[in-house]
Order: C-alpha cells, then sequence, then structure tokens
C-alpha cells in the first residue's frame, strides 16, 4: 500500500456536524415532504434519494461538503450512506437539490450554497422559501446555471414536478398529477384508498356470490324440470306396456284420440 493510499484512508469525512437537521417544524414538513415524497415516487428504481446527507464531492478535501435539504442523484442504487462521497458513486453529483429555508438562513450563506451547486455539476436547484410561499429554481442549461424567472408552473426535467400556489400557498406537484403530502396525510389517503379499493372488492364479491347462486338455482331448475321430464317419460311407458299387456296397442288409441 503506498503512502498516498495510507494517507488518503486516514483522512475523515464526518457525517454530522452536530447542527439539528431542522430549525422549525415548517421546515421540517418540507423537508420530509419533499424527501418522502420523491422516495415513493422514483421507488424500485436506480435513483437515491436522501435529505439533509453530507455531500462531498472532492476526494482529499473533507472540507467541501455541503448537506442539502434533499439531494436526488440519477443513476445510483437507493440504500444506506452515512454520507455521499461522489468519488464513490462512480463520480455522479446529485442531479437535483432542495434547500428548504429557516428564519437563521442568511442571503450570503444561500448566495454561496448556489455558487457550491454550480461549481459541483448540479443541474436544478430549488430553493423553496415556506414563510413567503415562494421558490427560487436555478436550471443547468450548457455550462451557465440560470434563475428560472417564472418558477411556479415550470416543470422539472429530471423529476416532472412542478410548484404552484392555491389561495396563497405553495404547493409541489408530482408528474401523475398528485400533490405532495405530508407523512401522515400520504398514510391517511393511501389507508382511504385501501379502504375504498376493500369496499369495492367486497361489493364485488357479493355480487359474485349472487350471481352464482342465481346461476345454481336457475341450474336445480333445470334439473328439476328435465327430472321430471324423465319421470313422465317412465310413467308414460310403463302405462304403455300395462295396455300392451291387456292387449291394447296404445299408439292405436292416441291416433284415435288425436
Amino acid at each position: 500500500m503506498s503512502d498516498s493510499t495510507i494517507q488518503a484512508d486516514a483522512i475523515v469525512y464526518p457525517e454530522s456536524d452536530g447542527k439539528p437537521m431542522a430549525d422549525n417544524t415548517l421546515q421540517w414538513e418540507w423537508m420530509v415532504r419533499i424527501v418522502g415524497e420523491l422516495r415513493e415516487q422514483f421507488k424500485g428504481q436506480n435513483v437515491f434519494v436522501a435529505g439533509d446527507l453530507f455531500w462531498y464531492p472532492v476526494q482529499g478535501e473533507p472540507r467541501t461538503f455541503v448537506a442539502p435539504d434533499g439531494l436526488v442523484v440519477f443513476g445510483r442504487p437507493p440504500g444506506y450512506r452515512g454520507s455521499y462521497k461522489q468519488w464513490e458513486e462512480d463520480g455522479l453529483a446529485p442531479q437535483v437539490v432542495f434547500e428548504v429555508l429557516s428564519p437563521n438562513n442568511t442571503d450570503e450563506e444561500m448566495t454561496e450554497k448556489a455558487r457550491f451547486y454550480d461549481r459541483h455539476g448540479v443541474e436544478e436547484y430549488y430553493l423553496v422559501d415556506p414563510y413567503e410561499n415562494t421558490v427560487e429554481i436555478h436550471h443547468r442549461r450548457g455550462e451557465l446555471f440560470v434563475n428560472i424567472r417564472r418558477p411556479l408552473g415550470w416543470v422539472s426535467p429530471r423529476l416532472g414536478t412542478h410548484f404552484f400556489r392555491d389561495k396563497g400557498e405553495l404547493f409541489i406537484k408530482g408528474p401523475d398529477g398528485r400533490v405532495f403530502q405530508d407523512r401522515e396525510e400520504r398514510v391517511q389517503e393511501i389507508l382511504e384508498e385501501l379502504r375504498k379499493t376493500s369496499l369495492a372488492f367486497e361489493e364485488e364479491h357479493t355480487r359474485a356470490i349472487e350471481e352464482s347462486a342465481r346461476a345454481e338455482a336457475e341450474a336445480a331448475r333445470a334439473e328439476a324440470e328435465a327430472a321430471r321430464a324423465v319421470d313422465a317419460e317412465r310413467a308414460r311407458e310403463l302405462l304403455a306396456n300395462k295396455l300392451r299387456e291387456l292387449g291394447v296397442n296404445p299408439d292405436e288409441l292416441l291416433r284415435n284420440a288425436g
């Protein structure tokens, strides 16, 4: 093992700075909403989604890092990471990052983050202000990291999502047209969908049983009628045989009666 390899292995890349993930519940709700919905959207795909995870873009530079409130990496598998070391991830930088403002964030801090994301190859950067219900979007066009002038309604090329406002409140809508929700809201929605599906299944099952019962009853009636017809034919044959035993031709009697 070379000295350079030993030195590289000795470098420590911290996984936490001891600071809280969010400064308040509103910021936390937005972080959970974004990360949770995106994980659900890309479940089963080769896409890594995380929140508040240290991203180290350059090997050997542990002081060069940022922890986006949400990040998405296409081409990397989901799963556990203590941090995102880009050189261990096929050199792929997160293509999409989210930041959710808190009252403690300064303009200088957010400007520096935007520069960091530009410098290290992020394609889409979303800065959400949950207090003003606004969003600022930067999108890479060639070598330029441009600010989208009309962010509301602008559709993410990578995610298929877009932001909109309703009654002054900011929302995100997914590519399927469903609005991003808090985890509790999403759980309740899934439970309601499950309840409706179960109810529909029970109704269909009941209809199937009723149809089966009607079919069985109809089959039983047809079988009974067939049995009566067989009994009638047997009775007719018995009577005809008795007449023959008495020397009377039943066919002749029937012709005369007709």
